[in-house]
């Protein structure tokens, strides 16, 4: 009996996988670049929510409490809602940032939303 079936079949889904991951980071990386900061800058740990909290115009100190359990899913739902504002989008979509966010930043990085600055994000 020939078992190398399996091994193709897990080689094609770790190579889906690998394409789902690249689009996922690329549209972070746009994302980032849309709203004026380096695209590598969403490579990087930690650094990438410094980055994320800049471009939304909420305080760095935030970043304390996304370490704190519960409070950080809170403040991750606020922090999506105004990305989606700070996009000129709806409060829905920064939900669907929050909760889907694998779908909705590449939809938000190579779709044709522009950047409007934190300001944005506050006025609505």
């Amino acid at each position: 009996m020939d078992e190398s079936g399996g091994g193709i079949i897990a080689s094609i889904m770790m190579l889906v996988w690998l394409a789902v991951i690249v689009a996922i980071l690329a549209g972070f990386w746009k994302v980032f670049v849309k709203a004026g900061q380096p695209g590598w800058a969403c490579l990087v740990p930690i650094y990438n929510i410094v980055v994320m909290l800049q471009i939304v115009g909420r305080p760095i100190w935030w970043l304390v409490l996304l370490l704190i359990p519960i409070v950080s899913l809170v403040v991750m739902i606020i922090v999506s809602i105004d990305m989606a504002k700070s996009f000129g989008k709806g409060t829905g979509f920064g939900v669907g940032l929050a909760l889907l966010g694998p779908i909705f930043y590449p939809m938000l990085g190579f779709g044709d939303a522009k950047y409007q600055g934190p300001a944005a994000a506050a006025a609505s």
